[in-house]
């Protein structure tokens, strides 16, 4: 559940958007895309884009809440006023904070823009962008026409960052 922010080059992964507020002390409501929902705090600076304006808030505190998801408190951000006008922003970090993937593990946004060949080397195009279904993640390839790869290790055969290319065991005719 990755997406792209500009930031002066840098890649961006958005993990969470700002839904809400919570009391009146200037907590934020967030809804996390990071398993746990929690560990979304652990990652600081955080960059908030509403609109095309990104601002730089480093997380003070943040806890699970029951029903309330995840609840943070941002340095600089005192009051109920504060919290407000960051509501709706996609909550994003430089892709250099994220850990290193475990083995045969992938980031989406490390994906995005490789190269798609099958493995007897028929071109397919290029990484545009996954998205998540109940069964499994999806590969949207886009090259003479666009297709919809499950990311699932019977399709997905070798993914090299380096020399920016996925073979994946797919029909190019399909």
């Amino acid at each position: 559940m990755a997406s792209k922010l500009a930031d002066a080059g840098e890649r961006l992964v958005v993990l969470g958007r700002i839904s809400g507020l919570f009391g009146l002390r200037g907590e934020l409501k967030v809804n996390s895309f990071t398993e746990p929902p929690e560990g979304i705090c652990n990652y600081t600076p955080w960059l908030l884009q509403r609109g095309k304006v990104v601002t730089e808030h480093k997380v003070a505190t943040g806890r699970r809440r029951g029903n309330a998801g995840v609840v943070v408190t941002l340095e600089g951000v005192a009051d109920r006023e504060g919290a407000l006008a960051l509501i709706g922003a996609e909550i994003a970090v430089r892709r250099a904070q994220l850990p290193p993937p475990e083995d045969g593990r992938h980031y989406w946004i490390d994906l995005e823009g490789l190269k798609v060949e099958t493995v007897d080397g028929v071109a397919l195009g290029e990484v545009s962008h996954l998205f998540e279904t109940g069964a499994n993640d999806v590969i949207v390839v886009r090259g003479d026409r666009e297709r919809l790869l499950p990311y699932v290790p019977q399709v997905v055969k070798d993914v090299d960052l380096a020399a920016g290319v996925m073979r994946v065991d797919w029909d190019p005719e399909f």
